[in-house]
């Protein structure tokens, strides 16, 4: 949630921080700001998107070497320009840009208050920044040691980036819970959230760790703990390109993301498995694989469509190793107070590798002995790091706020991981474990033909636009899909869409079946495909618009559906893999054709770094 940039150099600061905002967006959009500092600090915030900020600034002397951005995503107080970032001391010499949320911030509000403080904001922010000002003035202190002595007594998470007009030349950051990276180029440095605004400048970064404090100068980088003793920081190499980052003619980042699918779910593959020689090459897997051969359960905590992905991969997982596995809601997971073993394996899945309650679900299992392994497509991210083990994604950075190509990634890692453990464990013979691993490494080729009718799914979206509910029904490894698929619609369309298990439908949701409800059957052949064919018969008797995702020749179910979309043949196993494509393309054109921003769907961002 919420994008930071900033910088400081020898360039000009705005045009940096711009672009890196603009680039950042797809974390939150309901306002943002620059401050800049030059002769003095120029503080400018807009409601809305940063181009309404970048058209209102036309014309201001924006010059200056240092300065610092944000573009939100509302937590404490409604969108507006006085909520917006950045936000401003009492005695305006200190600009401040926060990505978190400070729980305890209305307890120092009231202190604050008892002094003469007031405030022009509902955030939590600008308290947090006024509080740093009073313990400032009140222990004769730097700027650096009030913002150590703050962060002691605040409670919840935080990324903070300050600028002071006293210190021109100096940049003070922290981090606890949120993404922070800094970009070291020559004579100059580059703050953000992630590494999307940096590529641009220079290719060497340091990711800032949680309780760490970093003091930035154009030539020098400082990381302190907060009892203020030196860190050294580790600089990382990124394995990212610039064109990673643009749309290269797509209308949007979304559209771009779902076509990129081939490249990516080979990319997942490449280095890794080897249908010919018969092998999964995995380090994280192979260096573990007694821990995870050997596993009395495995649970998978994730949100959102990470969740979904970890569904699809009980089922594989349970047919292929035979060991229980149980997917959590991180969100729930980490307040339930779960029973965990020493030989339980966590799995941990995120896109982001930041993702708030999935990190604090597995910091309790840590501590509680279970052995943590992260599936992640950002290198260097919170969970990559907190993991015993784990497997990036090698997506790419994925800019659409709904997530397409980093879910077949995911379900890509997870299925590897299935097979790999499954043929340690002997638990599938060889004849299959070939079989499967066949199947998987010709998905990259398949999802082209899964692809290809894009065009007709844009007429079907057209046909459906005005729809005001939409139900979702899968069997088997399909059921996980009609849930993302569902998703997916809610996400870009702003249609309510519910998923289903298909047997479930006739208790209770069959209730809502009437001529104008669309009903998306995921129905690929597989070995649930006459009951699948039986719950179609069941909508048709009911006047309910089928449409139906369904394997090349079958000629059952087109003859009923009102509408098909066709992909090709796959094992069951990794079926989800192609018949999910259709369902992100279908939610995609919907949103399109009901002219809403696809990429920046209204109240979500890419994120969730805050609870």
């Amino acid at each position: 949630m919420c994008g930071i940039v900033a910088y400081i150099g020898p360039k000009e600061a705005y045009p940096v921080i711009l672009k890196g905002l603009k680039r950042l967006e797809y974390r939150g959009y309901d306002s943002s700001g620059v401050a800049l500092l030059n002769s003095g600090l120029k503080v400018y915030k807009k409601k809305g998107k940063v181009a309404e900020l970048e058209e209102s600034l036309v014309g201001k002397d924006l010059h200056a070497n240092a300065g610092i951005g944000h573009t939100r995503w509302a937590t404490h107080g409604e969108p507006s320009d006085r909520n917006a970032h950045p936000h401003i001391s009492a005695n305006g010499k200190l600009a401040m840009i926060h990505n978190g949320i400070i729980e305890n911030y209305t307890q120092l509000k009231g202190e604050l208050q008892k002094k003469g403080y007031t405030f022009s904001s509902d955030t939590d922010t600008e308290v947090l920044l006024k509080f740093i000002e009073d313990i400032q003035l009140n222990n004769d202190c730097g700027l650096e040691e009030a913002v150590r002595i703050a962060l002691k007594r605040v409670t919840g998470a935080y990324v903070i980036v300050l600028i002071d007009q006293d210190n021109p030349d100096t940049l003070i950051a922290a981090r606890k819970g949120s993404p922070l990276v800094i970009g070291i180029g020559k004579g100059e440095h580059f703050l953000a959230s992630d590494a999307s605004p940096i590529i641009e400048y220079t290719k060497e970064v340091v990711y800032i760790n949680d309780y760490e404090l970093a003091i930035i100068r154009p030539d020098e980088l400082i990381l302190k703990n907060l009892g203020n003793e030196k860190v050294t920081p580790f600089i990382t190499k990124l394995d990212m390109e610039l064109a990673a980052i643009e749309k290269s003619g797509y209308d949007h980042f979304m559209l771009k993301e779902i076509f990129e699918q081939p490249h990516t779910i080979f990319d997942c593959l490449r280095g890794r498995l080897d249908a010919a020689a018969g092998t999964i090459t995995m380090a994280g897997v192979q260096n573990n694989i007694e821990q995870l051969k050997n596993a009395s359960r495995i649970i998978i905590v994730a949100c959102g469509t990470s969740w979904h992905a970890g569904l699809v991969a009980e089922y594989v997982i349970e047919e292929l190793c035979r060991i229980p596995v149980e997917v959590e809601y991180a969100s729930e997971f980490r307040y339930r107070n779960p029973v965990i073993h020493k030989g339980d394996v966590i799995i941990a899945v995120s896109q982001s590798g930041e993702t708030a309650d999935t990190l604090v679900a597995i910091e309790k299992a840590k501590e509680q002995g279970a052995t943590i392994f992260g599936v992640v497509n950002v290198v260097g991210s919170s969970i990559a790091r907190i993991s015993h083990a784990g497997a990036y994604t090698h997506a790419g950075p994925e800019i659409g706020v709904a997530s397409t190509k980093a879910f077949t990634a995911q379900v890509v890692v997870l299925t590897m991981i299935a097979l790999k453990i499954a043929h340690e464990k002997g638990s599938i013979d060889n004849k299959r474990f070939m079989h499967l691993l066949n199947e998987l490494q010709e998905i990259p080729e398949k999802v082209p033909a899964a692809l290809k009718d894009s065009e007709a799914i844009r007429k079907l979206a057209e046909k459906y636009k005005d729809a005001k509910d939409f139900l979702y029904l899968g069997r088997g490894y399909n059921f996980p899909i009609a849930l993302e698929g569902a998703l997916k619609l809610k996400e870009i369309s702003y249609i309510h869409a519910e998923g289903y298990p298909a047997a479930e439908m006739k208790h209770g949701p069959i209730a809502l079946v009437d001529e104008t409800l669309p009903v998306v059957f995921v129905a690929t052949k597989d070995s649930y495909h006459e009951k699948i064919v039986s719950n179609i018969q069941e909508i048709k008797a009911r006047k309910g618009k089928v449409i139906a995702v369904i394997t090349e020749g079958d000629e059952i179910i087109s003859k009923m559906a009102d509408d098909v979309i066709v992909v090709p043949a796959a094992d069951e196993l990794m079926a989800p893999l192609l018949s999910v494509i259709p369902l992100q393309l279908l939610a995609y054109y919907i949103g399109v054709a009901k002219g809403l921003d696809v990429d920046k769907p209204r109240n979500l961002a890419k994120s969730v770094t805050v609870e």
